[in-house]
């Protein structure tokens, strides 16, 4: 099928039903457009029995879309940048060693939690599945996706100390998680005995130092870059540059394309860089640029994956292991995250029951999907897409529409809000 015409079809269908959840849903974008996507592929297989020409166009088009290639090799790196370029730098700044716990002990310690439960779990209900590839699920299901926390924790009304933290581990813990998996992969599909451990920890540190190194590099050359001229128009397309080939040289050296966009966008959108290099004109194309360029690669992406469920294998063993798996995420992630939190509340002001937050505004997405779509027969696809796609349907609808209330419930209210805005009122006193 034609890609543009595929792409068409895509951004049509994303206009109608954005349009549909603004008018009347009134839902955050990722869960408004989930939904709508959802109940239109049920209709389309419904409508099915009589005539099976929609449902025929619509698995075509979702079957000429490489998924894991769309996601991973271009979206991710437009969207990670642009949600790098908007995140409160200071805040960021401030929070800078648990966000850096949380996106590797973390997430390494989720994807063995996940691994090892799902292991012993899938053998109570007779899947015999190795330990490796149970690991591999746990991989890919512990990272976090940026592109749905972000738009979400914003509606909710989350302190900002705590939506630091969140959209801060979910910015970085994304690329770890996606090293993570390749290396486990990378276990997985070759002979045991040629597989050594200087060989994984080389790949392990050319992914991540050489990803977030490449990143500041970038970032630097396009401050420098765009401090030198004053041109809107030129500026918004150093920094799309910045990312389109920041990518491919990512990519061409096997370095981490999402730690380098997200290390590049951090740079270039900090306040100290923003006031030397953009003017009040430049500064608002680029973010009005990469907020829409955000929007709309989001829209496409929670489009496709709410389509994605016409081409899965919906067996009822696999749907019971994916319900059991809902809680064992949910309970790795919590004890992943206690040993950093009790370790840092003490240095820094944490916020009531950050753990219980962190966990359930931790919302899986497209990039959980993507590295799904990427396993072989061998490593028991079909039962972990099923699984994580039940996984992040659920994260989405349920914990998305759900956060904001859990965050009134539990005490994090009207005075913690006034309690940042205190703060914000001294720095600003300071800085004037």
């Amino acid at each position: 099928m034609d890609y543009f015409l595929i792409t068409s079809v895509l951004v049509s269908l994303a206009a109608i039903f954005g349009f549909i959840n603004v008018k009347f849903l009134k839902l955050p974008n990722s869960i408004g457009l989930m939904l709508i996507t959802i109940i239109f592929s049920l209709g389309v297989q419904g409508l099915s029995f009589y005539d099976s020409t929609l449902l025929n166009a619509e698995k075509g088009i979702i079957n000429s879309i490489d998924f894991h290639t769309v996601l991973l090799d271009v979206m991710l790196s437009f969207m990670l940048f642009a949600g790098a370029l908007h995140t409160n730098f200071e805040q960021l700044k401030l929070q800078r060693w648990p966000i850096l716990v949380f996106a590797t002990l973390g997430v390494l310690v989720s994807t063995f939690l996940v691994g090892t439960a799902m292991y012993y779990l899938l053998q109570m209900i007779s899947f015999k599945v190795e330990y490796i590839n149970c690991l591999l699920f746990g991989s890919l299901i512990a990272p976090t996706d940026p592109i749905a926390v972000l738009g979400i924790l914003k509606k909710a009304g989350a302190p900002k100390r705590l939506e630091a933290k969140i959209v801060g581990e979910s910015l970085f813990n994304d690329g770890v998680g996606v090293v993570v998996f390749l290396t486990i992969f990378k276990i997985a599909s070759s002979a045991k005995d040629t597989v050594k451990i200087e060989h994984v920890l080389k790949l392990f540190g050319t992914e991540v130092l050489g990803g977030i190194a490449i990143g500041l590099l970038l970032g630097y050359i396009t401050y420098r870059l765009m401090k030198s001229i004053d041109d809107y128009t030129s500026e918004v397309i150093i920094t799309l540059a910045t990312v389109m080939g920041g990518t491919a040289i990512a990519h061409h050296f096997h370095f981490s394309a999402p730690l380098a966009m997200v290390s590049a966008g951090l740079f270039v959108g900090n306040d100290t860089v923003r006031s030397s290099t953009m003017s009040e004109t430049t500064e608002a194309y680029v973010d009005k640029f990469w907020e829409l360029m955000d929007i709309l690669l989001n829209t496409i992406l929670f489009v496709l994956i709410g389509m994605e469920m016409l081409v899965l294998t919906f067996k009822e063993h696999y749907l019971l292991a994916g319900f059991i798996a809902i809680p064992v995420v949910l309970l790795c992630r919590y004890i992943s995250l206690l040993a950093p939190i009790q370790f840092f509340k003490r240095k820094l002001d944490f916020v009531p029951h950050t753990n219980l937050v962190m966990t359930w505004g931790g919302l899986r997405g497209g990039i959980s999907i993507a590295l799904a779509l990427s396993l072989t027969s061998d490593m028991h696809r079909e039962l972990f897409l099923v699984i994580t796609y039940i996984i992040v349907i659920f994260s989405i609808l349920a914990q998305g529409l759900s956060i904001g209330k859990l965050i009134k419930k539990i005490g994090i209210n009207e005075e913690e809000r006034k309690e940042e805005r205190k703060e914000e009122q001294k720095e600003e006193m300071e800085n004037a």
